[in-house]
């Protein structure tokens, strides 16, 4: 039995094994544009894979319910103090294992059931976990939700008048601001002037934009909300887990009491030591520019499919975030993704404001910059990335003949481009 605790995953598992190797030649010859995901470091994964695996560590450092916590303890504050130093915050909990848990420890920390939450909604590029009705935020809480504007020159982009309406007439004791497809910056001082008004807690979900945030690229939030949640795998090339930010004293102690033993057990302290570096790599000046590079690239995305005809809902990006119209082209975002994936390129569709199609169909697409960034593309490459998505998402619309011979010189030259650009060669 010993010689397991030797052996590799290679020569001790080979079917898993095949699905690693599979997996690793897929990212290495699609291009990844799903504005979620991103590829983190070797060093990254080393730590996510390491020895602190073995170690259960309930509570926090120096008040463990278990013992033989001291290096656990080194790792999450070493992982703590690199955070705060990041955001500029004071206080920071880093146990949650996801976004979506983060904010529950959040809600159960500062709300009872049935009290009013005021989120962005699904359909105008919110998430899940800020009030949607299929989601536990939507079911235990009465959910208001906000939108962006249907019309006008502003349109597409929120309406914080009606954000004010609905805050004024419903009276929640939560506002959360933070999206999941909103490609422009949110104005966080205007949700803070009208959480003020109505005396609600303003909990900000940066999830997506929390490393161009670390990079200096958008408005840090830390400065107008009670609490910050976020992932740490986005933007923030991390590890995929969450962390919990605030400036408040009161609110850290509810909140920790809130994530242990509130919603979960020990944390996963191999995740905790991924995070550590994680935070470490991105107070290096070299994070700043792979932030500018990130919004530089999605900028280029956007021009590009504007000039081919297509239409980016709110008219461009000031982030990583490039959100396709398809309903110009009189395409679903079901059939886009599937092409674009047949083809090498990965996104996701995505529902537009006001969609016609239901969720499972949707009339959009998502597309996101930081992983292709992560592996070197630069805007020449991002615009010729551009007219690929734009030659195989115009072949919907020819004979089939004409749609299979552009699709197959788009799949050459999506792994042609990729090859300039390899990832983790001696990973596995």
């Amino acid at each position: 039995m010993t010689e397991i605790y030797n052996q590799s995953l290679k020569d001790s598992d080979s079917e898993v094994f095949a699905t690693l190797r599979k997996e690793l030649e897929r990212q290495q010859n699609q291009i990844e544009l799903i504005a979620s995901e991103n590829i983190p470091s070797l060093a990254v994964l080393n730590a996510q894979g390491s020895v602190m695996t073995n170690k259960y560590a309930e509570g926090y450092p120096g008040r463990r319910y278990y013992g033989g916590c001291e290096f656990v303890d080194q790792a999450e504050e070493i992982a703590l103090e690199r955070v705060k130093k990041l955001f500029n915050c004071k206080f920071a909990n880093l146990q949650s294992h996801s976004g979506a848990q983060a904010n529950q420890a959040v809600f159960l920390a500062l709300l009872q059931p049935h009290d009013t939450i005021l989120g962005m909604s699904l359909a105008s590029g919110g998430h899940l976990t800020h009030g949607a009705k299929p989601n536990i935020s939507g079911k235990w809480f009465n959910a208001v939700q906000y939108g962006v504007k249907k019309d006008g020159n502003d349109k597409d982009l929120i309406d914080y008048d009606e954000v004010e309406q609905l805050a004024k007439e419903h009276r929640p004791k939560m506002i959360i601001a933070g999206a999941s497809a909103y490609p422009r910056i949110i104005d966080w001082k205007k949700f803070r002037r009208i959480s003020d008004d109505v005396d609600a807690y303003l909990v900000v979900d940066m999830a997506h934009y929390s490393g161009l945030i670390a990079g200096k690229q958008y408005p840090n939030p830390i400065e107008h909300a009670d609490v910050v949640t976020s992932t740490t795998h986005k933007t923030l090339r991390g590890a995929r887990s969450a962390m919990i930010l605030t400036n408040n004293e009161d609110l850290i102690k509810k909140i920790n009491s809130a994530v242990f033993p509130g919603l979960q057990g020990g944390p996963l302290m191999h995740v905790m030591a991924a995070k550590a570096v994680t935070f470490g790599e991105a107070l290096k000046p070299e994070f700043v520019q792979y932030s500018k590079n990130v919004i530089a690239n999605a900028k280029v995305l956007s021009e590009t499919l504007v000039n081919r005809g297509f239409r980016i809902v709110t008219g461009g990006t000031d982030s990583h975030i490039v959100w396709l119209d398809l309903t110009p082209k009189n395409l679903t975002g079901d059939k886009a993704e599937k092409l674009l994936e047949d083809v090498g390129i990965a996104c996701n569709k995505n529902a537009i404001p006001y969609d016609p199609n239901p969720p499972k169909i949707t009339s959009g697409l998502r597309f996101g910059t930081p992983a292709a960034t992560s592996r070197g593309f630069n805007t020449k490459d991002f615009h010729t990335v551009g007219n690929m998505i734009a030659d195989v998402l115009d072949s919907l619309l020819l004979e089939e003949s004409e749609r299979e011979e552009i699709c197959t010189t788009t799949n050459k030259k999506v792994i042609g481009l990729c090859s300039n650009y390899p990832i983790y060669n001696e990973a596995y």
